[in-house]
């Protein structure tokens, strides 16, 4: 799951925004792209995979599910391998404050946007739907502490604990979802996937239900242009639990994947770990 979730990020980083042009001449799986105006290295993963890298090391160690203790981990994720790619006004607070605690009396957590979820998928691994719905809504609450901030989180965290747990077929994933939490996550997707975590949620839902092989869903959800990094992220790790989906991805996408002290070994032996709870 976390390996999947990283190479949409880091691949999908290369599109971000850019123009249907780009992504028509280069969306073709051959390798990461450098982005024509972010800093960001080809191969590099964002705040999506660092922040899902903080879940799933609290969910591993079996640390308290509080703010407290999510925020402090938010924070050492970030604070031990500093890196662009969160949004500008979150990476400059990140950079001054302190510690979990500075983090949460500091936070303004209205944000009706796409972190909560994009950090989600990890909380697939629990048990029960409920627990999963618990987990989701305080993890989230932290940053994006809206109606659609918190849906949008549960609803990617259900996407992969549907597939983990084996609760139905792919394409009744939106139908599914609307039985737990409010939204049209079964209705399609069409367009450019603005900034808003219900835009990316039901974009990965759209990929996933009409694609059938990871490669395939992987190019699908850059096409929608935009925030294709995000629904990238989301989509790849809802769909590396499903056994509807053939496991695809090119190898040099997760050889070429980032490997410093927290890029590809790293994430694999967590993914492992995170994976063997379930």
């Amino acid at each position: 799951m976390l390996l999947e979730l990283a190479i949409g990020d880091a691949y999908g980083a290369g599109f971000e925004y850019v123009s249907t042009q780009l992504i028509n001449a280069s969306n073709d799986l051959s390798g990461y792209v450098q982005h024509p105006r972010h800093k960001i290295k080809p191969g590099c993963y964002t705040d999506d995979t660092q922040m899902s890298l903080a879940i799933a090391e609290t969910i591993v160690n079996q640390e308290p599910w509080t703010p407290e203790v999510l925020a402090k981990n938010f924070v050492t994720a970030f604070k031990r391998d500093p890196r662009e790619g969160y949004a500008s006004s979150f990476y400059y607070f990140l950079l001054k404050i302190r510690d979990g605690n500075d983090f949460l009396a500091k936070i303004i957590p209205t944000s009706d946007k796409s972190g909560a979820a994009m950090r989600a998928a990890p909380m697939g691994v629990f048990s029960t739907v409920e627990k999963v719905i618990e987990a989701a809504r305080i993890q989230a609450a932290i940053t994006h502490n809206t109606p659609d901030g918190i849906n949008a989180a549960i609803a990617a965290a259900l996407m992969s604990h549907y597939f983990i747990y084996q609760l139905g077929r792919k394409r009744d994933l939106g139908k599914f979802l609307e039985s737990h939490v409010s939204g049209e996550w079964s209705k399609p997707w069409q367009g450019k996937v603005k900034s808003k975590g219900w835009m990316s949620v039901r974009a990965a839902i759209t990929a996933i239900e009409r694609n059938n092989s990871m490669s395939q869903l992987l190019k699908d959800c850059i096409k929608y242009t935009g925030d294709v990094d995000t629904v990238a992220a989301i989509a790849l790790a809802a769909a590396s639990c499903s056994d509807e989906i053939a496991q695809d991805l090119p190898l040099h996408l997760t050889k070429t994947l980032e490997n410093g002290e927290y890029g590809r070994d790293y994430i694999i032996e967590l993914d492992n770990k995170l994976m063997a709870l379930v």
